[in-house]
């Protein structure tokens, strides 16, 4: 046997448990090209099959990770999710909470990203197919729930703080969000393109008619 067949391969990857940082990559790649081929092809036109073949994975790599197509959408939904930082968006680094600039700086911020890049493709998947695919539906009404839930509670930080009760902030909270979500569907399907000034100004608006019956909440 030749020393070259007896002595170890340095560039191999030792056998054992992967490193956390190695799964980490993996996954990462796994849900970015699963993106491309989602906006690129639609929910339904997208295959497990070529999201392996443009990954370089195999097969059981994916399904070890992400049990369906299902969970590699419903996983992509939860890193935009992440990358809203809403909490911080909602106190803008203050010590105090203040409802209406609260309230505005998350639904500017939400807006714009959602009228961009791959929030505003991933948004138009799933209005245009979501009477095919009942996942998505559900996809989004989780999204919805979790907006809706970190919203109320910013609600009663802020009617503790100012001393104005407020009864129900699940309702205030999801009229907040079903507004917001509403003035994007017109925007997105007119096709409209709309200027920060104007995403703005009707923010400011929308804020401060929500803000005048405060006492009635």
């Amino acid at each position: 046997m030749s020393v070259a067949k007896r002595g170890k391969n340095p560039s191999r990857r030792p056998r054992g448990r992967p490193r956390l940082e190695d799964v980490a990559e993996i996954e990462n790649k796994l849900l970015d090209v699963a993106l491309q081929e989602f906006m690129a092809h639609g929910y339904g036109g997208t295959s497990v099959t070529r999201i392996v073949s443009k990954a370089g994975v195999s097969k059981t790599t994916v399904y070890s990770r992400f049990a369906s197509k299902e969970d590699l959408f419903h996983s992509i939904m939860q890193k935009q999710v992440e990358r809203l930082a809403p909490a911080t968006l909602l106190n803008s680094g203050r010590g105090k909470p203040d409802l209406e600039e609260g309230l505005k700086s998350y639904a500017n911020h939400m807006l714009e990203l959602s009228l961009e890049g791959d929030f505003l493709g991933v948004n138009r998947l799933m209005y245009s197919e979501s009477h095919r695919f009942p996942e998505l539906g559900a996809a989004a009404a989780e999204r919805t729930r979790l907006g809706i839930k970190r919203i109320s509670e910013f609600v009663r930080d802020c009617a503790a703080h100012d001393n104005i009760p407020c009864r129900d902030p699940e309702a205030v909270a999801e009229a907040f969000i079903l507004m917001i979500r509403g003035w994007y569907t017109n925007i997105l399907l007119t096709n409209r393109r709309v200027s920060a000034k104007q995403r703005q100004q009707w923010v400011d608006s929308a804020v401060r008619v929500l803000s005048s019956s405060r006492e009635e909440w």
